[in-house]
């Protein structure tokens, strides 16, 4: 019975949707755009370092020729200190954050249109800069902010908050003081101030383009027990990877916003670093490219850094375009465990899909009988979607920031935001990192005898690989009922997705000369970073949430690696239920105000000795603790209590025989002979399985023995 409601209600969708496009279509091709759109400009010059030799960690950062603090009603800098030209196209989003327009920068057209109280345009800004000014807000017993008037406020009992919005780097800042009510119209007092200073981080997936949304408001909200606790907070749009994944952007961004709260309050006792998934990885590669701007460092939910992500992220979209269209036997992976063999990530039978109706219907399309999903991954749940945002250069935002000659002269892609380091080819495209020339999937599960040869091999032939840039187009998606239900006709990237040429898929070779500019650049965690860290997350793999526990796995073996030892690196898991923030919080003080060199042999030293590897039960109290609890196949160790507790996955590459660590661009390659010899695939094969390796990894197979081809030698 439950089958047949889910068949209905799929055929009930797809009649719908097809009455969509038929009602909607022309509507979507009209040209109608909103009149903040913005216009185009072309770049401005290069001060980015180019040569950097042999790592970003190793080249002194320029002097800051801009006189802090920027004073009250002046704007900040807005251009980049050392991180490159200004990045064109760029939406601002002042209006977004309740700050109103931006300050008018030009007559010509460039940018978003500024207009006065009559709604006549007055100019245009294409920099996006607001004037300096203050605000107060209150915390109320639910530690909800609350905006006062500078009236209200000297008259406020309760506790008090001085902000101090702008921008700086084009991004917008924001600066939190606890203060007192008889402080209010002073900018300077600082009574209530602790000495402590946290540098909130933020997440998301962004490819560029945007100034980025901030609210003074949600900025306190997450840290509304450290402001109560007295810590002031500050942060920028520009250190959230909502907007930009550049890691030197977000590091001269950072910089000059820490020191304009210098310049005004001095130097803190500390400042730590706190925030989630793409705010966690900022901070491991901040601490690892730079010094002056972190003490210590509070990465949640976090990964090593994105780029070594985008590799079995991107794989992703692949391996579920296999399942649902191309898989020879298409019945044998409807049961989602077995997918997870391939994939690595979870995967649950019988877990509800957001968008599951998207199926039947693409199936459908493609000639395929329809089947509803009765099940769900990591990979869809988590990571949906992905591949067309950052990988696809003509798809970029489903929301129309810009005006339709800026989106078609732009190519949009998280390769095109990194372009000013991993570099352009000659039709202008973001090189690429991501590669799969020789990636055996599923090799782990036919080792294990869990899946077919026959299986393995139909993989391998079928799975093929992402278009190059230039090979691309946009996705066919509709958004008749708005962009945030947006109804996909392409699913999987599909029409983007190398297709059989004489039986085999071809595979793509990435660019080796972005992945030694990304590792110049410190876009890769090596795991050089001899700082405090305590590396806290929820058990979120049950929710087949993104955040999987693995990641700060990969951060330790690379942090082992690189130094010889983990000891300055705690990793925290704990139930949904409790929130570990203000613990961690509190240990890394103790740590934090123990150190008095700050040498690595003094951090490791200053330590709590409470303060270990842990894993946590829903009411806070502490299940198992230790430097073993962790132990499992990440380590080839027997299974400690934490890992028990909380199992761990891993990800398509590792189930493809790459090392657990993550940091594989590109494997070096031997002939398939050679991995037969070596006993590779343990067992007999026929000829006929040898003749098919043989057709499918023409070029060769990974020996990850070798490293990564894509890491300097000198790094």
């Amino acid at each position: 019975m439950k089958k047949y409601v889910k068949y209905i209600a799929s055929i009930i969708l797809i009649a719908t949707t097809i009455v969509c496009i038929l009602l909607y279509g022309p509507m979507l091709r009209k040209d109608e755009y909103s009149h903040r759109q913005v216009q185009a400009i072309a770049p401005s010059e290069s001060n980015l370092l180019l040569d950097f030799y042999p790592h970003i960690s190793q080249v002194p950062r320029p002097k800051d020729p801009y006189p802090f603090p920027i004073n009250l009603g002046q704007i900040g800098p807005s251009t980049n200190l050392y991180s490159g030209p200004n990045q064109y196209p760029f939406f601002c989003m002042t209006v977004d954050s309740g700050l109103g327009q931006p300050e008018v920068d030009n007559q010509q057209g460039y940018g978003v249109a500024v207009f006065d109280q009559h709604n006549k345009v007055i100019g245009y800004s294409k920099d996006c800069a607001l004037k300096t000014k203050l605000e107060y807000y209150t915390l109320d017993k639910s530690l909800t902010p609350k905006q006062l008037g500078a009236t209200q406020a000297k008259h406020h009992q309760g506790p008090l908050f001085r902000v101090e919005r702008g921008t700086i780097n084009r991004f917008i800042y924001t600066l939190i003081m606890p203060i007192s009510n008889q402080e209010v119209g002073d900018r300077l007092t600082q009574s209530q101030w602790n000495k402590r200073l946290i540098y909130q981080f933020n997440g998301g997936s962004g490819i560029g383009y945007r100034q980025g949304r901030q609210h003074a408001w949600k900025v306190m909200q997450r840290q509304a027990q450290q402001l109560l606790d007295g810590y002031a907070v500050i942060s920028s749009s520009g250190n959230k990877t909502s907007y930009t994944y550049n890691m030197l952007l977000a590091e001269d961004t950072a910089r000059r916003v820490k020191k304009q709260f210098t310049s005004l309050y001095g130097e803190p006792l500390y400042t730590v670093g706190v925030g989630g998934s793409g705010g966690g990885l900022a901070q491991y590669l901040i601490a690892q490219n730079s010094s002056g701007i972190l003490d210590g460092l509070i990465p949640l939910y976090s990964y090593p850094d994105m780029i070594t992500q985008t590799t079995y992220a991107l794989d992703c979209d692949l391996l579920n375009n296999y399942f649902t269209f191309r898989a020879d036997n298409r019945k044998s992976w409807l049961d989602w465990e077995r997918r997870r063999l391939i994939e690595g990530m979870n995967a649950i039978n019988d877990f509800p899909q957001r968008a599951g109706f998207l199926q039947p219907l693409n199936q459908l399309m493609a000639g395929f009988v329809p089947s509803f999903p009765d099940g769900n991954s990591e990979c869809i749940n988590g990571y949906f979607g992905l591949s067309a945002f950052i990988n696809n250069p003509k798809q970029g935002f489903l929301r129309q920031f810009f005006a339709k000659p800026v989106i078609a002269h732009t190519n949009w892609s998280y390769w095109q935001d990194m372009q000013h380091i991993l570099g352009t080819n000659k039709q202008g495209f973001g090189l690429s990192t991501w590669d799969n020339v020789g990636v055996q999937y599923g090799i782990n599960a036919l080792l294990n005898q869990q899946i077919s040869m026959d299986e393995f091999l139909d993989i391998n032939r079928q799975i093929g690989a992402w278009k190059a840039q230039e090979h691309m187009h946009k996705e066919h998606i509709i958004t008749p009922l708005g962009t945030k239900v947006p109804l996909w006709l392409s699913l999987w990237g599909s029409d983007n997705i190398t297709q059989p040429q004489d039986g085999v898929a071809p595979r793509h070779h990435g660019s080796v000369k972005a992945m030694q500019a990304a590792y110049r650049s410190g876009q890769v965690f090596l795991g050089k970073v001899h700082l405090p860290i305590i590396d806290a997350r929820h058990y979120l793999e049950n929710e087949l949430d993104m955040h999987h526990m693995s990641a700060s796995f990969y951060s330790r073996l690379r942090i082992e690696k690189m130094q010889g030892h983990s000891k300055n690196h705690i990793i925290w898991v704990a139930h949904k239920e409790y929130d570990p923030t203000v613990k961690a919080f509190a240990m890394m003080d103790e740590w934090l105000l123990s150190i008095k060199h700050g040498t690595p042999e003094e951090v490791v030293k200053a330590k709590p000795k409470a303060l270990k590897d842990s894993c946590f039960n829903e009411d806070g109290s502490v299940y198992s603790a230790g430097p073993k609890v962790f132990d499992g196949q990440w380590n080839n160790r027997i299974e400690g209590q934490c890992q028990s507790r909380f199992p761990m996955y891993s990800t398509s590459r590792i189930e493809a025989g790459a090392p657990w660590a993550g940091d594989m661009f590109k494997c070096a390659l031997i002939n398939v002979e050679l991995a037969i010899t070596r006993g590779i695939y343990g067992t007999n094969l026929s000829e006929q399985d040898v003749s098919a390796l043989k057709t499918i990894f023409a070029q060769g197979v990974c020996d990850y023995s070798q490293g990564d081809i894509g890491r300097p030698k000198d790094i």
